[in-house]
C-alpha cells in the first residue's frame, strides 16, 4: 500500500497518514496548514477551542479539505468527540443529543440508534467524518473522575447493547464510531488526563466486565481507542494499554479478531506524556499495534512525533511493511465512508440542522432520562405559588472532560418562567447561606458532591437548616445521593445542558411522570433499575 487518488507516497507521507492532529482557533491554524502541506496528515480533531456555531464549523471543514486538495494530500478524516451531554464541542446551530448515562436511564437500543444517527447526519453535513464516540466503558467506581456519566451503565451488557447501537446510528449516517477506552477505563479513580492508571484485576475480572462492550462491538466498530491504563493481568512490563503489543496486537487483535482502526487516545495526556512523550509514545504505540496516533494541542510535538516514526523506520525499530499495514487499514476505511467526498454548500446543510423534528425528538429522549429516585415527604411536585430558593453550589474543580454551558440559562431561570417567586444564588462558601427561612421550598442543584468538598459542606449546612423542604436535583453524578442520603427528595437528570435542566424543570413541577431508572446501583436501597413508586 502506499498510493491514492494515483499518487505514490514517500516514506513521510504514509507516516503522516498515521496521525490526527489538532490546532487551536476558529480558522485552520499556520501550524496545521504546514503539517498538512509537509505530510499530508491522516486526519483533523475538533476541540471546543475551535468551534463557534454550526455555520463556521462548515467553513473550517471546507478550509481544512481545501488546504489538502491544493497540496495534493489524500483526503482527511475530520474528528470531534461528540459524545452528547456532558462531553459535546458543537453545541450551537445543531440539536445536541442527551449523553449516554441518560440514554442509560431512559433510553433503550433503538432510541440511542435513531439519536447517534441523527447526530452523525448532522456531524457528516459540517464536514465531519468520525466520531471519537461512543464511550462504551463501565461505570463500576464512585471515584472515577473522567467517565462518571460519560458511560451508559454499570452494567456491562448494557454498555455493551447501547453502545453497539449508537456505533450503528453514527456509520448508518456515513460517520465513523469509535468505541472507547480499549480495555476499559471505567474503573479507574485517577484521570489519565493527569496521571497513569493502573487497573489491579485479575483476567476472569476483565473478561466478565471490562471487555464485555468491547467484544460486543468488536465486529462492528470503525474504530476503537485506546485507554492509557495499566493493566497487570494483560501486560506485567508495567507499561499502559495504548504502548503495549500484548494488548492491542495479542489480546484486541489476535484474541478478539478486531481487524478495524485502532487509534490511541491522545498523547499529550500526562498518563503519555509525562512518563514517554509524545514522540516516543508514538513509536512505541505502532510497535504495539496502534494505526492512528491523537496528538491534539502542540505543534512542535506533533512534527517531532513524524519525525520520531520516520527515524525510527529508517533504523529498523519500526519496518515500513508495519507502516503499510496501518496505513492499508486506514485508506479502505476512508474509502468505505466516503471521505473524499465534496462538502455540500452552507445553503444546501443549513435547512437539515436542528430542525424541529430533531429537537422534539432530543426533548423526548432527555425526558424519559428524568429520574426521580425518592420523593418521601411529597415535596414532589413543587408547588407553584411556594416562595421558591433554587441554590448551586460554585463548581470549584471540573473536569476536562466536561464542556459546560454557562450562557444558556439556568434552572432557577427556567422555574421562574412558570412559577412566579423564585429566587435563584450560586454560593460557594457554604457560610453564605442565608435567609432560609424566607422560602417555602428550596431547590438544591448537585453537580459532583462526591468529589467537591464545597458542595458536600453546603448541602450539610442546608439540609440541617432546611432538610424538611429541600429538593435535590442531581445534574451530573447521580451518586451524589449517597453524600446526603437524608434529603427526602432527589432528582437525577445526568447532566447540566439547556435540555437536560428544561427537562427537570418540567419534572420538578409534575409537567410530566418521571420515568428514567437508575443506571446504576446507588446503594442496596437504590439499585439498578429502580425509580421512586415501584
Amino acid at each position: 500500500m502506499g498510493e491514492l487518488m494515483g499518487k505514490a507516497m514517500s516514506l513521510r507521507e504514509k507516516i503522516g497518514q498515521l496521525f490526527v492532529f489538532g490546532f487551536h482557533g476558529h480558522e485552520p491554524s499556520a501550524e496545521i496548514k504546514a503539517l498538512i502541506e509537509d505530510f499530508g496528515v491522516g486526519g483533523i480533531i475538533y476541540f471546543t477551542r475551535n468551534i463557534v456555531d454550526a455555520k463556521q464549523v462548515h467553513a473550517l471543514s471546507a478550509s481544512l479539505m481545501e488546504t489538502a486538495e491544493l497540496a495534493g494530500r489524500s483526503p482527511m478524516f475530520i474528528a470531534v468527540d461528540q459524545e452528547g451531554g456532558m462531553v459535546s464541542r458543537l453545541v450551537k446551530g445543531v440539536t445536541l443529543m442527551p449523553g449516554n448515562m441518560a440514554f442509560g436511564a431512559g433510553g433503550s437500543a433503538g432510541s440511542v440508534f435513531d439519536a447517534a444517527a441523527m447526530c452523525g447526519e448532522q456531524l457528516r453535513a459540517l464536514g465531519i467524518n468520525l466520531n471519537y464516540a461512543p464511550c462504551i466503558d463501565v461505570n463500576n467506581n464512585p471515584d472515577n473522575p473522567v467517565i462518571n456519566v460519560r458511560s451508559y451503565s454499570d452494567r456491562p451488557e448494557v454498555a455493551g447493547e447501547l453502545g453497539l447501537a449508537a456505533v450503528r446510528g453514527y456509520q448508518r449516517a456515513r460517520v465513523s464510531a469509535t468505541v472507547k477506552h480499549f480495555p476499559g477505563h471505567g474503573d479507574t479513580s485517577v484521570d489519565s488526563h493527569r496521571d497513569l492508571p493502573v487497573l489491579p484485576h485479575d483476567r476472569a475480572r476483565l473478561d466478565a466486565v471490562e471487555l464485555v462492550p468491547f467484544k460486543m462491538a468488536v465486529d462492528e466498530t470503525d474504530m476503537i481507542m485506546t485507554a492509557h491504563v495499566c493493566l497487570p493481568a494483560l501486560d506485567p512490563s508495567g507499561v499502559p494499554s495504548t504502548l503495549s503489543e500484548p494488548v492491542l496486537t495479542g489480546l484486541l487483535r489476535g484474541e478478539l479478531g478486531y481487524e478495524g482502526v485502532i487509534v490511541t487516545d491522545c498523547l499529550e495526556m500526562n498518563a503519555i506524556d509525562k512518563f514517554y512523550g509524545p514522540e516516543r509514545g508514538a513509536v512505541m504505540a505502532l510497535q504495539a499495534g496502534a494505526d492512528m496516533v491523537l496528538i491534539c494541542h502542540t505543534a512542535a510535538k506533533q512534527r517531532a512525533a513524524i519525525e520520531a516514526v520516520a527515524a525510527a523506520v529508517e533504523r529498523g525499530e519500526l519496518t515500513e511493511a508495519r507502516i503499510d499495514a496501518s496505513l492499508e487499514r486506514i485508506m479502505r476505511l476512508k474509502a468505505k465512508r466516503g471521505v473524499c467526498e465534496a462538502l455540500e454548500p452552507w445553503a444546501s446543510v443549513e435547512p437539515a440542522l436542528d430542525t424541529p423534528e430533531q429537537q422534539a425528538a432530543a426533548r423526548r429522549w432527555s425526558e424519559a432520562s428524568a429520574t426521580l429516585v425518592k420523593n418521601e415527604r411529597g415535596l414532589l411536585p413543587l408547588r407553584r405559588e411556594a416562595t421558591t430558593l433554587v441554590l448551586w453550589p460554585e463548581i470549584v474543580t471540573v473536569s476536562e472532560a466536561d464542556e459546560l454551558l454557562t450562557d444558556d440559562g439556568t434552572l432557577g431561570g427556567r422555574l421562574a418562567a412558570r412559577m412566579p417567586h423564585v429566587t435563584e444564588r450560586r454560593i460557594g462558601d457554604p457560610d453564605a447561606l442565608r435567609d432560609l427561612a424566607a422560602f417555602e421550598q428550596v431547590v438544591f442543584v448537585s453537580y459532583d458532591a462526591a468529589k467537591q468538598a464545597n458542595e458536600r459542606e453546603l448541602a450539610a449546612r442546608l439540609l440541617a437548616e432546611a432538610g424538611d423542604r429541600t429538593v435535590a436535583v442531581s445534574v451530573r453524578n447521580p451518586l451524589d445521593l449517597l453524600v446526603y442520603p437524608e434529603v427526602s427528595a432527589f432528582l437525577a437528570v445526568y447532566e447540566c445542558r439547556p435540555l437536560a435542566l428544561e427537562s427537570a424543570a418540567g419534572a420538578l413541577l409534575g409537567e410530566f411522570t418521571p420515568a428514567g431508572r437508575l443506571p446504576l446501583t446507588l446503594s442496596a436501597r437504590y439499585p439498578f433499575g429502580w425509580r421512586w413508586g415501584e
